[in-house]
C-alpha cells in the first residue's frame, strides 16, 4: 500500500512534536532538579558522604556559695582512628603505642576495626596536652586528635559525697553530678568530614566544626571554708576515736541551706575506683538510719511545751533511776537517778524517766503527731540522691512501752538530715524548711543567674513562743547540763547530747553505741546549727564527751568566719570536776613583773620578751576570755 506524502509529513511532524515535548519536559525536569531542588539534593548527597566525630561540650562548673570552684574541667584531648584511612595499621600501632603508653597488640585490633571511626580507649582517651601534641607531630594518616576535657576536683576529697563524680564520657555517676546531669552536661558538638564509599576523605574537602553548648554553672549553698572546718574535725575524730563512721552537718536553721556536710570514711572523686562502692555510694548524712538517742528528746520537749503539758521551772519530778512501764524497766543513764529536780533540770540532765513522763502526758496520738509534723518517718526531699525514710512505729504498734521509749529517742530510726532539719524547726521559731544544697543556676558565658533557689517552708510546727522556750532550755543544757563540753565562751550555745545503743543482730549491743550532739548558736538568734554523730567510738562512748567537743570546735571557727558577733551576756557555765574553766585576761600593762603574779591568781602562765621591769604590751589584750592555764605573752620595757 502506497503511503501518501501528506501522511508521511504528518507522521514526521508528530514525531518531531513528540521529540520537542520530550526534550522540553527533560529541560523542565533538569531545571527543576538543578535550580529548584538542587540545594536540597546536594545537601542530601553531602549528608550521605559526611561522617561525624562527636565530642562533649564543657561540663558546667560547680562552685560554692562564694564562687569558689569545687568542680571544673581541664583540657584532656582524645585520640580517634579512621581505620579506612590508615595505610599501614602495623606501622601506625608501632609509632602510636609508646606515645599513648600502651602496646602495639592492644592498639592494632582497634586500628583494624571495620568501623567509620574508633575511640582508641582507654589509652587514647583524655590524654595530657603534651601527649596530644606528640600524636599530632607524628602526622599519621587516619589518626585524629579531638578536643575533650575531664572533670577536676581541686580540693580532692572535700565534699566528695555531695559533689559525686563523672565517668569516662563526662556523664554524672553519683552525687550532684548525677542529680543535675542534664543541666551540667550541656549539648555535644562534633567534627565532620566528607568521605567516599570506601570511607576515604574526599580530596579538597574541609572539616566542619560544630561547637558544643556548655553546661550551666551550679552554685551551692555549701561554704568551702565551713566545709573545710567540718572535714578537719571529721578527720581528727576518726583518728582519735577509731570509729566506724563519723557524720557531720552544718545548716543555716532559718532557710534550710546546707553550709557543710561530710562523713568518714571518704574518697577522692578522681580516684573513686580505688575505694569500695559502699564508700562513694552511701552519703551517710542522708542515707544512714539509726536510733537517735537523747537528741530526739528535743522533739518531745517541744511537743510538751506546745501542748502546755509542762512548766519547766515550776514543776518537779523525782527520778529514782528507773521507771517501770508495761512490765519493762526503763533506766536512767545515771545509776541511782537524779532524785528530785525541776523539769528544766530533767532536760539539763537528759533524764530518761522524766521524758517518759512527758511522753505519757502527751499520749501517743499527740507525740507521734508532732514527730510526723517535724518530718520524721519520711524523706526531707533534699536535692541529693540516696536519701532514706527512717522508721517509726505504726500507730497499731504503739503501746505503753513504745510510747515511753520513743519519748527519749529509742525504738525509732532517723537519718542525720531529718534530725538537723527537725531541730532547726524547733529552735528557729517553729518553721520546718526543706533542706537543699543547690543555690542557683548561672549562665556560664554571661554570669546571668537563670534560677535561684528560694527557702521552701514545709509547715509551721510550733509557735515562736514555744521555740523560744526550747532554745532557752537547750542553752541551759550546754551551760549547766550534759552538754557543757560544747560551751563556747562569748557565744550563747544551745544543744543536746545523745548516746544510743546500736542494734546488732536484732538485740541492743552493750558495747556499741552511736554518740551524738546537736548544737546551735547564738541561742537568742540561731544562725548556725551543727549535728555530729560518731558510730562506735573506741574507749569513750558518751555524746557529751565525744561529739560535743567536736561541735564546739566547729562553731568556734565557723561562727566568727560567718560574721556572727559574740554576745556580751550568756548563761554562765557551771563548772564541774574535769571541766576546762574560761577566765578573763587581766590588764597587766604598766605593772612590774613582781606585781603581776597577784593579778594572774594561778589562772594563766607567762611568757615574756624584751628587757626592762615594766609590762608595756600584752597579748591577748585585757578583757579577752581564755581557758584557765593559757599563756599570756608580755613585752617588757622601761617604766615611766
Amino acid at each position: 500500500m502506497k503511503i501518501s506524502q501528506v501522511t508521511v509529513r504528518r507522521r514526521l511532524f508528530m514525531a518531531l512534536l513528540f521529540v520537542v515535548f520530550a526534550f522540553a519536559a527533560l529541560v523542565i525536569r533538569l531545571g527543576y532538579v538543578q535550580l529548584w531542588k538542587g540545594a536540597e539534593l546536594s545537601q542530601k548527597a553531602e549528608d550521605s558522604w559526611r561522617r561525624e566525630i562527636p565530642f562533649q561540650g564543657k561540663r558546667g562548673e560547680i562552685v560554692d556559695r562564694n564562687g569558689v570552684k569545687l568542680a571544673y574541667n581541664i583540657s584532656s584531648p582524645t585520640v580517634w582512628a579512621i581505620p579506612v584511612q590508615i595505610k599501614d595499621p602495623q606501622e601506625t600501632a608501632r609509632k602510636l603505642a609508646p606515645v599513648l603508653g600502651t602496646t602495639e597488640s592492644k592498639l592494632l585490633p582497634l586500628l583494624k576495626k571495620n568501623e567509620m571511626y574508633v575511640d582508641l580507649k582507654p589509652a587514647g582517651r583524655k590524654i595530657t596536652l603534651e601527649k596530644a601534641q606528640q600524636v599530632r607531630e607524628l602526622g599519621l594518616p587516619g589518626i585524629m586528635v579531638g578536643e575533650d576535657n575531664k572533670r577536676y576536683y581541686p580540693f580532692q576529697s572535700l565534699a566528695s559525697h555531695i559533689l559525686g563524680f563523672t565517668g569516662g564520657y563526662n556523664q554524672g555517676l553519683t552525687g550532684l553530678e548525677l542529680r543535675y546531669d542534664d543541666r551540667l552536661s550541656g549539648l555535644p558538638g562534633s567534627v565532620s568530614f566528607l568521605t567516599d564509599a570506601a570511607g576515604r576523605q574526599m580530596p579538597g574537602s574541609t572539616d566542619k566544626y560544630t561547637p558544643p553548648r556548655d553546661g550551666l554553672k551550679l552554685q551551692l549553698t555549701i561554704d568551702q571554708a565551713v566545709q573545710s572546718i567540718v572535714e578537719r574535725e571529721l578527720d581528727q575524730a576518726m583518728l582519735k576515736f577509731q570509729a566506724k563512721d563519723v557524720i557531720a552537718i552544718a545548716m543555716n536553721p532559718n532557710n534550710g541551706e546546707i553550709l557543710a556536710m561530710g562523713s568518714r570514711p571518704t574518697y577522692e572523686p578522681d580516684k573513686y575506683r580505688e575505694v569500695s562502692p559502699e564508700v562513694y555510694n552511701r552519703n551517710l548524712p542522708i542515707w544512714m538510719t539509726y536510733e537517735p538517742g537523747s537528741t530526739f528528746k528535743i522533739i518531745t520537749l517541744a511537743a510538751a511545751l506546745q501542748e502546755g503539758k509542762v512548766d519547766l521551772e515550776k514543776e518537779h519530778f523525782y527520778d529514782p533511776g528507773s521507771v517501770e512501764v508495761g512490765g519493762a524497766r526503763l533506766r536512767c543513764w545515771k545509776r541511782g537517778g537524779h532524785g528530785s529536780q525541776s523539769f528544766l533540770e530533767v532536760v539539763e540532765n537528759s533524764c530518761n524517766p522524766g521524758f517518759v513522763a512527758l511522753g505519757q502526758r502527751l499520749g501517743k496520738d499527740k507525740l507521734f503527731g508532732y514527730i510526723n509534723a517535724f518530718g520524721f518517718g519520711k524523706k526531707t526531699g533534699i536535692d541529693l540522691n540516696g536519701e532514706e525514710n527512717g522508721i517509726l512505729f505504726k500507730p497499731s504498734q504503739v503501746g505503753p512501752v513504745e510510747l515511753a521509749t520513743t519519748a527519749f529517742g529509742q525504738g525509732v530510726s532517723v537519718t542525720p538530715i531529718q534530725q538537723i532539719t527537725a531541730v532547726s524547726a524547733a529552735i528557729n521559731g517553729g518553721k520546718l524548711f526543706k533542706p537543699h544544697v543547690a543555690k542557683a543556676w548561672i549562665q556560664p558565658d554571661t554570669g546571668t543567674v537563670l534560677e535561684e533557689k528560694q527557702p521552701e517552708l514545709v509547715r509551721q510546727v510550733i509557735s515562736p513562743e514555744t521555740s523560744k522556750k526550747v532554745r532557752e532550755a537547750l542553752e541551759k543544757v550546754v551551760a549547766q547540763g550534759t552538754g557543757r563540753n560544747a560551751f563556747l565562751d562569748g557565744y550563747r550555745v544551745g544543744g543536746k547530747t545523745g548516746t544510743a545503743q546500736k542494734v546488732v543482730g536484732g538485740r541492743y549491743s552493750p558495747d556499741e553505741h552511736i554518740v551524738s550532739f546537736i548544737g546551735f548558736a547564738p541561742a537568742d538568734d540561731p544562725q548556725l546549727v551543727v549535728y555530729v554523730a560518731v558510730d562506735d567510738p573506741q574507749g569513750i562512748q558518751f555524746g557529751g564527751l565525744v561529739a560535743a567537743p567536736i561541735v564546739r570546735n566547729i562553731m568556734a571557727d565557723a561562727l566568727p568566719y560567718l560574721g556572727v558577733k559574740p554576745r556580751t551576756e550568756q548563761v554562765e557555765k557551771e563548772y564541774r570536776y574535769g571541766d576546762t574553766k574560761i577566765v578573763t585576761v587581766p590588764n597587766l600593762v604598766g605593772k612590774t613583773v613582781s606585781d603581776i603574779y597577784e593579778d594572774l591568781n594561778m589562772n594563766f602562765r607567762l611568757a615574756s620578751s624584751g628587757e626592762g621591769s615594766t609590762v608595756i604590751r600584752q597579748a591577748p589584750a585585757a578583757g579577752a576570755r581564755m581557758e584557765q592555764g593559757s599563756v599570756i605573752r608580755i613585752y617588757l620595757g622601761a617604766g615611766d
